[in-house]
This record gives structure tokens, sequence and C-alpha cells, in this order.
């Protein structure tokens, strides 16, 4: 089972949720490491391309979007989370250790504004 790592950029069969398939999609590894109980699972983040509209929360690449081994500009979608069977996935790339701490610090941040959101429990 191949093995990854947090900041790998990976190719992996991403679930819609307004659709019955998947398509091969680049994505962000945030789990550091597998996850589950024979870690075969990891949590990623979408990256989309910077032509889509944009979410709150969404990390543009900008100039660094080679550097992870994507072809185009291209967005991290930090509103966009998936775990994925890391047997399916592939690795193309990688982000610098700035870029995931920014990213790491928004989904964060994002987790702990929902958990004390009104209404939850």
């Amino acid at each position: 089972m191949p093995t990854f790592e947090q900041g790998d950029v990976i190719r992996v069969p991403f679930p819609y949720t307004d659709r019955p398939i998947r398509q091969h999609r680049p994505a962000l590894v945030i789990s550091r490491g597998g996850v589950g109980a024979e870690q075969q699972f990891l949590w990623v983040l979408m990256i989309t391309s910077a032509d889509n509209r944009r979410w709150p929360g969404d990390v543009d690449l900008e100039g660094r979007y080679a550097d992870a081994g994507l072809p185009a500009p291209s967005i991290i979608r930090t509103a966009k989370i998936a775990t994925i069977e890391s047997a399916h996935a592939g690795r193309i790339g990688k982000i610098d250790e700035d870029l995931l701490g920014h990213v790491l610090k928004l989904v964060n941040n994002t987790i702990h504004a929902e958990a004390s959101a009104p209404g939850q429990s």
C-alpha cells in the first residue's frame, strides 16, 4: 500500500456530492499519514482550477502549482474535505511547509468555528 505524508499532492478518484460518479482529481493530503485501523485511508482537500468560482477559505497556489505537480494555476479548497483510500492514490507533487501551515490553520479555524456555532451540540 502506498504511503503519503501531510503536504503531498496526489491524484485520486474524488467523490462528487451531486453525482454518483468519481473523477480523478488532484488533492492535498492533510492527515499525518494513514487513518483507520489499517492506515488505509487519507484525509484530503480538493484542488481545483483557479478559473473556478472562489469559495471562502480557498488558498491560491499562485506560482507554486508546478512544484505541486499541477499543470495549471490551481486553488486548494479547504472546505472540501474527503476521506479516500490510499490504495487508489498516486503522488504527483508536494506543497512547501509554509503553505501547508497556512492551509492547516484555515482548516483548523473552520472546524473550531463549526463546533462552536449556535445550535451545535
